[in-house]
């Protein structure tokens, strides 16, 4: 009984903690304003968060292949199949990033709550798993002038224009696994829901020699709610009593999201003392549907049993299908497709080792490259990285604190663009037990 109630009491303190540092954001140019700036969540959906746990952060993603008795890989279900503790599992992140164009740099950071996910078997060739992830994050904060040399021009003058945004989508998920001799099959269902809110502010400078010019906002907010389905795929062989071969991958088809579209304008100028304020019969309110583009990725991962193992993922997203129903322009700046090649892998050095704790971490290393979803001026945006990251078994346990560290790059300077260099830290628990079985002595 005392090991039951102290799983709990440490799961609730774990929860206060990562909640209070989520709430807790840092902005390094900027102390008053506490959001991570990222110009390219302007468009489509916002920016597309990394929501794996820390173990499959630190070897490059290896999403497709990975199954662990103890963890929960939440974006393919057929590894649901193989879990055989009850496993809770909870992360967050803390991210830096700097964005470098037209010969300025800025630093932006933040920390969140980046994973969630709870699973337990059910059969000793079934498991199910629920959780909750963020899935998109919005937030933008930009500044351009206009005037007679501009291109665009200005015909009043100069005018600054400020462009903000933010929101996102988070993705709360219910799903399993079921395993049949070397074949693995499992589905996830999801709900995505979040709204995302952008304003474009045009504000007059020259006032004086052109009188009645108006300080314009454009609003828009839109809400987004919906099911959505993957299914997964794993297909495990013995090559002999020490190596396997697996084989794994998912598909999400083209799905939709219910979708509450308003826009507004506010116009306002200066008469005298006085601010008119005038909200223009432009105002829209509409319901449609968001199609969500189809998705699939493919790996292959080599591993000897309590040792080592080495993938690689291939992802890919046919963004020719995504499309807003009453907003026609959201689909501004999406590109046709995008991809992810990763490479990584883990070895532990003697799992059995008592004497020696080192040898019993987990250590992990991985890359990644690919091309954002993202394209603007006809420039596609290139992202890669490396990663790297450690799991640190209890005493006595099977739970384990879990790091990663990711090294990137999104974007390039190419047609004025920007391009950004992160640098994302993940720390996460792993608690992993049997937690629904009565116990005969306390």
């Amino acid at each position: 009984m005392y090991l039951f109630r102290a799983k709990f009491f440490y799961t609730g303190l774990l929860l206060l903690c990562v909640l209070k540092v989520a709430a807790q954001t840092s902005n390094v140019s900027n102390p008053t304003n506490g959001r991570e700036n990222n110009p390219y969540s302007k468009y489509g959906i916002g920016e597309l968060l990394n929501s794996n746990n820390a173990s499959l952060r630190g070897m490059g993603n290896l999403t497709s292949t990975y199954a662990n008795p103890y963890e929960v890989n939440s974006e393919n279900p057929a590894s649901f199949a193989f879990i055989q503790r009850t496993t809770f599992e909870l992360g967050g992140t803390a991210s830096i990033r700097t964005l470098n164009g037209s010969g300025l740099t800025y630093k932006t950071g933040t920390t969140t709550v980046s994973y969630l996910s709870l699973g337990f078997p059910v059969h000793k060739n079934a498991g199910i798993s629920f959780g909750f992830k963020p899935y998109t994050h919005v937030y933008y904060n930009m500044v351009d002038t206009l005037d007679f040399t501009t291109n665009p021009t200005s015909p009043i003058g100069q005018v600054v224009r400020t462009y903000n945004g933010e929101g996102g989508l988070n993705t709360a998920y219910f799903g399993a696994g079921y395993k049949l001799k070397e074949f693995s099959l499992g589905v996830n269902m999801g709900y995505t829901f979040g709204s995302i809110n952008s304003t474009v502010a045009a504000v007059p400078i020259d006032t004086a020699p052109y009188n009645g010019a108006f300080i314009t906002e454009f609003n828009k907010n839109t809400k987004f709610n919906g099911f959505n389905w993957k299914v997964g795929l794993m297909y495990e062989h013995a090559l002999d009593s020490q190596y396997i071969l697996r084989l794994g991958g998912t598909f999400a088809w083209a799905q939709s999201l219910t979708e509450r579209y308003n826009a507004y304008e506010i116009s306002t100028h200066s008469l005298g003392d006085t601010l008119l304020t005038i909200v223009t019969d432009s105002t829209v309110n509409k319901y449609g549907q968001l199609t969500l583009p189809m998705s699939f990725t493919l790996g292959a991962l080599l591993a000897k049993n309590n040792k080592w193992a080495l993938g690689v993922d291939f992802a890919y997203t046919d963004w020719s299908g995504f499309k807003s129903t009453p907003n026609g322009l959201f689909d501004t700046g999406v590109g046709k497709s995008s991809y992810k090649i990763s490479l990584g892998g883990e070895i532990t050095p003697d799992v059995n080792n008592l004497r020696s704790y080192l040898s019993r971490v987990t250590y992990r290393l991985g890359f990644y490259y690919g091309v954002d979803y993202v394209k603007l001026y006809n420039t596609t945006l290139p992202c890669y990285g490396v990663t790297a990251g450690a799991s640190l078994p209890f005493k006595r346990s099977l739970s384990r604190l879990n790091m990663a560290i990711d090294l990137g790059k999104l974007g390039t300077n190419t047609n004025n663009l920007i391009q950004q260099g992160y640098v994302r830290f993940t720390l996460g628990i792993t608690i992993s037990d049997r937690w629904f079985i009565p116990r005969k002595y306390d």
